[in-house]
């Protein structure tokens, strides 16, 4: 058996900003460094076992998988950097101001033009010179074949934690399901908030079945979700008031649940 845990990095220096941040690479900001620290600490208490990290490449989820490693009893588990775990690549927009309000009757390279860089709702439009959604599905579901699809072949219960960023992690999740055809596709996992995780138990349908597994082309796989964006290790920076939710106002929640992974209507 398989366990899967996502793990969203922590709060970033641009994560407190209205900017367009995919690649941009800011490190974690202060409080962000003790989000990764608390969950590697839960970790650690908790005594979960981790086999193997794998981290976007980013500042600010490699960080937040270090966190984890850190904490972990030895031996310590490998550590392995993806940057097919990057966040969604926004192009010309990255470090640009970002905004929900999109002028009516304009394309989107006229906006580009004037300087406006709007929420784009359709999965297959990007901004030039970066990704659309459905180019960041395609990548997720390659990280899924390589670095989670060979761990089904090990004998015993493995269990590795990827590291990586909000909408990343949404199209990762989704990928993982289409290899269950029995899986329901009609709930959303996104909408992670800073160094929240989601687990997964991943086992083949054919429970029988030995030998290599091809990672272009696994067989079906049962995937059970059974964590959702959990952040009870935050409580104790709850407690210390590093950050009261009462204050965040309704557009900075409405772009911290954008980057992460949460569908804008």
């Amino acid at each position: 058996m398989l366990t899967v845990t996502f793990i969203r990095h922590g709060q970033s220096e641009d994560n407190v900003k209205f900017i367009w941040a995919g690649w941009k690479d800011a490190s974690l900001s202060e409080l962000g460094i003790k989000q990764a620290t608390a969950l590697g600490q839960a970790f650690a208490k908790s005594n979960v076992k981790i086999d193997h990290i794998y981290a976007s490449d980013l500042l600010r989820a490699h960080a937040t998988g270090q966190a984890v490693l850190k904490y972990h009893e030895s031996p310590k588990p490998p550590f392995t950097s993806d940057e097919r775990l990057r966040e969604q690549h926004f192009g010309v927009a990255e470090g640009k101001p970002w905004t929900l309000e999109r002028p009516p009757n304009k394309t989107l390279e006229e906006l580009i033009k004037e300087g406006i860089y709007p929420v784009i709702t359709d999965r297959s439009v990007g901004f030039p010179e970066g990704e659309s959604l459905n180019d960041l599905a395609r990548r997720a579901e390659e990280a899924i074949a390589d670095c989670l699809v060979p761990h089904l072949a090990a004998e015993g219960d493995i269990h590795i934690a990827i590291a990586s960023h909000g909408l990343c992690i949404s199209e990762l999740i989704a990928a993982l399901l289409r290899l269950d055809p029995d899986s329901r596709r009609d709930i959303s996992y996104a909408g992670l908030l800073n160094t929240a995780w989601t687990r997964a138990i991943v086992s083949l349908k054919d429970a029988s079945r030995t030998g290599p597994i091809n990672s272009a082309n696994p067989p079906p796989l049962t995937v059970q979700i059974t964590d959702v964006n959990n952040t009870d290790h935050l409580a104790s920076l709850e407690l210390e008031g590093t950050e009261d939710p009462a204050a965040v106002d309704e557009d900075t929640a409405t772009a911290r649940a954008f980057f992460a992974g949460k569908a804008v209507a």
